[in-house]
Order: C-alpha cells, then sequence, then structure tokens
C-alpha cells in the first residue's frame, strides 16, 4: 500500500511549545517556593490535564486556591513571550518542501485549540504547507484517543493504513496506534525521557527525513 499524506502534531513537532510551557509552568511553580519536575509535567504533554493537573497539584502543595483565570492568562502571556524568538524544529520546512515536492498532502493534528495551532502556523509562515488542521475544537475526544487522527485522514480522504504521522509525545504515539497508523516518534526536551518503542521508527528530529526514504520504508512494511 503506498504512502499518501503525513499527518503533524503540532505542539513540540513544529515548533517547541511543550518547552515554553513547562517553562512558563516551572516559574509559576517557583514564584510559590515548588519546583516542576519535568518527569511530572510530561504526563499531560499531548493532552490535557487527566492523569495530572498542575492547578490541583499547586493548590495541594501551597494549601491555597487561585484565581486560575487570570493566573493562566499570565502563564499564556509569558509562553508567548518565550515563542516570540523560537523558529520551527529542524526538518519541518524542509520536510514539507519535499512533501510539496512529491504530492504528499499533510495537516496537522493537535490536541490544542484551533486558534492556537493557526496562529503560531501563520506566525512561522507554514499555514500554506498544510490542507486542514485538525484540533481539539472538532473532536469529542483528544489524544491519546484515535479521533484527532481519523478526522485528519477523513479530511485528506485516506485511509489510516496509507498515512504516517509524525509526533513527540506519548500520548501522541499512542493515539497513532489507536487510529491504526505509522507513528514517527521525534522527541523533543520535555519528552525525550519518554518509553517511544512502540513508534514504527525514531528519530532525534525531522531534519534528514525525506518523502523517498520514508515512502521506500513505508512500502516495505
Amino acid at each position: 500500500m503506498p504512502l499518501r499524506a503525513l499527518i503533524f502534531d503540532f505542539d513540540g513537532l513544529i515548533i517547541d511549545t511543550e518547552s515554553a510551557i513547562y517553562e512558563a509552568w516551572r516559574e509559576l511553580y517557583q514564584s510559590h517556593g515548588h519546583p516542576l519536575e519535568l518527569s511530572t509535567w510530561a504526563q499531560c504533554v499531548g493532552t490535557d490535564f487527566g492523569d495530572y493537573n498542575p492547578k490541583t497539584d499547586l493548590e495541594n502543595l501551597t494549601g491555597k486556591s487561585f484565581n486560575w483565570p487570570a493566573v493562566e492568562q499570565d502563564v499564556e502571556a509569558r509562553v508567548r513571550e518565550l515563542l516570540t524568538h523560537y523558529d520551527a524544529l529542524p526538518g519541518v520546512r524542509e520536510l514539507l518542501a519535499d512533501a510539496a515536492a512529491h504530492g504528499i498532502p499533510c495537516s496537522v493534528a493537535s490536541s490544542s485549540p484551533l486558534s492556537w495551532v493557526t496562529g503560531w502556523l501563520a506566525h512561522l509562515e507554514l499555514r500554506h504547507g498544510f490542507q486542514n488542521v485538525s484540533c481539539r475544537d472538532h473532536v469529542e475526544r483528544i489524544k491519546p484517543a484515535p479521533d484527532l487522527f481519523l478526522d485528519a485522514a477523513a479530511k485528506l480522504s485516506v485511509e489510516p493504513t496509507e498515512v504516517i504521522v509524525l509526533e513527540d509525545s506519548l500520548n501522541g504515539l499512542r493515539a497513532a496506534l489507536a487510529a491504526g497508523m505509522k507513528c514517527v516518534s521525534a522527541p523533543g526536551p520535555t519528552t525525550r525521557h519518554l518509553d517511544l518503542r512502540e513508534a514504527w521508527m525514531q528519530v532525534d528530529s525531522l531534519a534528514g527525513l525525506s518523502i523517498p526514504g520514508l515512502r521506500d520504508k513505508f512500502q516495505e512494511s
């Protein structure tokens, strides 16, 4: 079966928002006298605050209640401040250009809100590289459920077995596997310590990936 599409995660895969988000929350914890370990934070990378909720955790640690809408505004402002200086991660632009050259359509499937994803894609001048975007606005369940990847594949009019997913997180890998898709794991600083051995392929980054190389490996498997 031929390779017919690529589906990209967004946070931590296209731009390292994960590091910026973690740093903003780490600073918040630190300002209240508590550390926030990366291994703790990684539980919510690629999904929502289901298994680990930093807001509940910080309230338990401090014995205080917080005005969370106001605090989250401050956290998001800090994240945006940090991200202003970030570019797309290595290999992203090159792989998108190669996909376009070989007629392979690309989509984004992200657990984040649509406004967040499209805003940063516009900032990076990458929106044109994707035929469509699937976000939490479009599905009932986010990762590790398969809904986002299945929605993206349906929008591209391809079968799950004809897709390669590009992901950085364990929750994303689980979602891809649940969708019946092959997954290339390219972990970043906040996910590199996770066990991603179930991925179809593991790479340090998207740099060096090419459509001919992916297509050959896809057909071999």
